[in-house]
């Protein structure tokens, strides 16, 4: 239930930071900002979900289907670099007397009444170092999207998203396939005009293309993680 966070109703909050299914952490896949390409990319492979309205989501993938998070340990969670909208969990952005304001998931599997986790507010009501830390991942999140909207538009206006299928053997033999997603088509982007490829570049949009195609060479090792789970 996601609540306006205060210190009044929630100053017993405390928030779970270990990484873990049992914390809520077993996705597939987290949507990331433009902003974050250059770090994502040196971790996960970076593809483009449909958004059902019509445009898509650019999202890290950590496993190959529903429910499996192949980052995930007896350790933790094993990747230098965490997506602002996993990092951020379980707080929200809300807006309340037209502003933006923190919101908190209060059945999140992170949160806690009792002694584990990190507390949310000092005991005279001030927020501690840890919810201002998240505070600042939301408003970087909640910037970076606003810039990725328009990256993304500005990709399906050049036509330079294509879906994708991903076959994967089993050591028995039999084969599994990932479909849904989208990827950036690089015959097409290699084909634009030298005045479209300016005005890419221009926007800041060009790197991030290449950023995302770099991504991909992150299936090869998360295949073979699969394939390490499944023998």
């Amino acid at each position: 239930m996601l609540q306006l966070l205060n210190n009044i109703q929630h100053k017993d909050l405390r928030v779970v930071t270990q990484r873990g299914a049992k914390w809520g952490d077993d996705f597939m896949s987290a949507p990331v900002t433009v902003n974050e390409f250059r770090k994502v990319q040196s971790h996960y492979p970076i593809v483009f979900q449909p958004d059902g309205k019509g445009g898509f989501v650019p999202t890290a993938l950590f496993g190959l289907q529903e429910g499996q998070n192949l980052f995930l340990t007896g350790d933790g969670w094993d990747s230098d670099y965490l997506p602002l909208s996993v990092q951020r969990l379980p707080f929200s952005i809300g807006v309340a007397d037209d502003e933006l304001r923190m919101m908190v998931d209060t059945a999140s599997k992170r949160v806690s009444r009792g002694a584990e986790g990190e507390a949310l507010f000092l005991p005279h009501g001030g927020t501690t170092d840890f919810t201002e830390n998240a505070n600042s991942v939301l408003h970087a999140l909640h910037e970076g999207l606003e810039v990725t909207t328009e990256f993304v538009q500005t990709l399906m206006a050049n036509d330079l998203l294509e879906s994708f299928v991903l076959n994967v053997e089993r050591p028995d033999g039999t084969h599994g396939e990932l479909v849904g997603y989208y990827i950036v088509n690089e015959d097409r982007l290699a084909a634009l005009p030298a005045s479209t490829v300016g005005l890419l570049h221009e926007a800041d949009y060009l790197m991030p293309v290449y950023m995302a195609i770099a991504s991909l060479s992150n299936f090869t090792p998360l295949i073979k993680r699969h394939l390490a789970r499944e023998a």
